[in-house]
């Protein structure tokens, strides 16, 4: 119970706050403050937290030699198992709206709200407005998080090549992550006061049924993974080294599988992970190198849960123009913001919104799906790793 007492009460708060929602309507309004304080902190602490996360990760890989070795085929793996477990989830919310009715049910206002606003006048000119910014103060806003994360990326593996010279700025990076962390970790004891002030709010002007949504959310990325769980993880396997590998899977899945679930931390999961890899049969090497480069870029489950509330969005605010490419897009890449960056918070979920052009304020809203479906994107994104391992070792060996 230790490991779920965060999210325990985060949901106990945003319950209480749903039904003072339901009881006072409008008037629940009043506490709104309260939860739009906590938003501010959040969007204060966001850009220091991506910035030292994602430098330090990036710092720290390029130290390890040894990824690099196995560092395109995971990748290549990595991109494919994350956008088949994207487009499945896609597909499933083609018939299955999270929103549910309340889709259909918009207020006027909200609705046909312009979205991807760095949208350019062609691909290129998109890409460069998305990953790029004109002057260096541009990266110091929550819009741009996206050139951030770039500027980040490319800080850490140039303080990494610095060798002896970069160490100080590598110590400052470190030190940094550590104390965003920390700070991260003070600021969610006030969640689910905030949050549950926030949703009362919520719940008070757009009424009972958008708890709906939730449970729909919930109710999919369930199903969904419970089908990548048992169905296209045995596939992968299966295709990797027929049944005999098959059966060796499923003999030392467990372990990992039951750490996930018990921790509802995919780091927690490294340990026993390697352990399962190398039991397959995998070389050490290999083993020792995908299972901790997956936990910081590959995660699956968040994949899953990053299409959901791609959606989610794209449904509340009745944006148009976004198919199965652009949505999954999205997801993958807020997968890899989210393993980059420990205890993120709403980073991902403000990245969302980012992208999409909508007001950051609704990354809360999103936040409690991430809640809601912890325990299983958990258990995702470590079956996932161990399946990729287990390619890139067969990969590896042919090549």
């Amino acid at each position: 119970m230790k490991d779920y007492g965060q999210t325990l009460l985060l949901l106990l708060g945003v319950a209480i706050g749903a039904v003072c929602g339901l009881i006072f309507g409008p008037g629940a309004s009043l506490v709104r403050p309260i939860g739009e304080m906590f938003l501010n902190l959040m969007f204060v602490l966001v850009i220091p937290l991506v910035f030292f996360s994602i430098a330090s990760s990036v710092k720290r890989m390029t130290d390890e030699r040894k990824v690099w070795r196995v560092l395109g085929w995971s990748i290549l793996v990595f991109f494919i198992t994350s956008v088949v477990a994207g487009v499945l989830t896609w597909l499933v919310c083609e018939f299955w709206n999270p929103l549910g009715q309340f889709a259909t049910k918009i207020p006027p206002e909200r609705s046909g709200v312009a979205g991807l606003a760095l949208a350019g006048k062609s691909f290129l000119q998109t890409v460069e407005n998305l990953f790029t910014v004109g002057d260096l103060h541009h990266l110091l806003t929550r819009e741009n998080l996206l050139p951030l994360i770039v500027f980040s990326a490319f800080f850490g593996a140039a303080t990494s090549l610095c060798g002896k010279k970069g160490e100080p700025m590598s110590n400052l990076l470190d030190s940094g992550m550590s104390v965003m962390m920390g700070f991260m970790r003070l600021l969610m004891y006030a969640a689910p006061i905030c949050l549950g002030c926030y949703f009362a709010d919520l719940v008070g002007n757009l009424g009972g049924q958008f708890l709906g949504s939730y449970l729909n959310s919930l109710l999919i990325l369930v199903a969904v993974s419970i089908f990548l769980y048992f169905g296209v993880n045995s596939l992968y396997i299966f295709l990797a080294g027929g049944k005999k590998l098959l059966g060796s899977y499923w003999g030392s899945i467990a372990g990992p599988s039951l750490m996930a679930i018990s921790t509802c931390s995919s780091a927690a999961t490294i340990p026993s992970g390697i352990e399962a890899v190398k039991r397959m049969g995998a070389n050490d090497t290999i083993a020792e190198s995908v299972i901790p480069l997956g936990i910081n870029i590959h995660k699956d489950g968040s994949v899953v849960s990053g299409v959901l509330k791609t959606i989610f969005v794209v449904a509340f605010f009745g944006l148009t123009g976004y198919g199965c490419p652009e949505i999954v897009g999205i997801a993958i890449l807020t997968s890899i913001v989210v393993g980059a960056v420990p205890v993120g918070g709403m980073t991902g979920e403000i990245l969302i919104c980012s992208i999409l052009g909508v007001d950051a304020g609704f990354a809360a809203t999103l936040l409690v799906i991430s809640t809601l479906v912890d325990i299983p994107a958990t258990l995702i994104n470590t079956a996932d790793n161990i399946v990729s391992a287990v390619w890139v070792d067969k990969l590896c060996r042919k090549s």
